[in-house]
């Protein structure tokens, strides 16, 4: 394997309730670390998850943590990123519906003047989402 680049979010205290979502939404296999499995179980923060990690069966990764014990949550830190997934399987469809079920429509997802299908939504936990679904070249045929 060469180089990936995969998005990693930080969450403040809510990473297993969203990458439990994220799953929900995108399918594939999820698996969750704590703070507690890789130090001391009893600490406070123990069952704070220090790292997650969703595989889908399209290739998708998306990882994740909550922000360490006796860390303060800063969200400036983002930057104004986005996560943005585009193709042209009509299952993206789907993972628009699930990342707009409780989030904030900021673009509705209708048909754009480069022909394909877009929109932007900040899904319930705070995370800004740009979907973009382009014509299949199958499509007509």
């Amino acid at each position: 394997m060469g180089a990936r680049l995969n998005p990693y979010l930080a969450f403040p205290g809510t990473t297993r309730e969203a990458m439990t979502f994220y799953q929900q939404v995108l399918g594939g296999d999820l698996t969750i670390s704590t703070f507690g499995e890789f130090g001391d179980p009893g600490a406070a923060g123990a069952d704070g998850v220090m790292h997650a990690q969703l595989e889908t069966p399209s290739g998708l990764v998306l990882m994740a943590s909550d922000t360490p014990p006796g860390q303060d949550f800063d969200t400036s830190q983002s930057g104004g990123m986005s996560v943005s997934i585009s193709g042209d399987d009509e299952a993206i469809r789907g993972y628009w519906d699930g990342l707009a079920d409780g989030g904030q429509v900021t673009m509705p997802f209708e048909k754009q003047m480069w022909g394909d299908e877009f929109g932007m939504v900040v899904d319930k936990f705070g995370v800004p989402w740009m979907v973009n679904l382009a014509p299949s070249e199958n499509a007509g045929a």
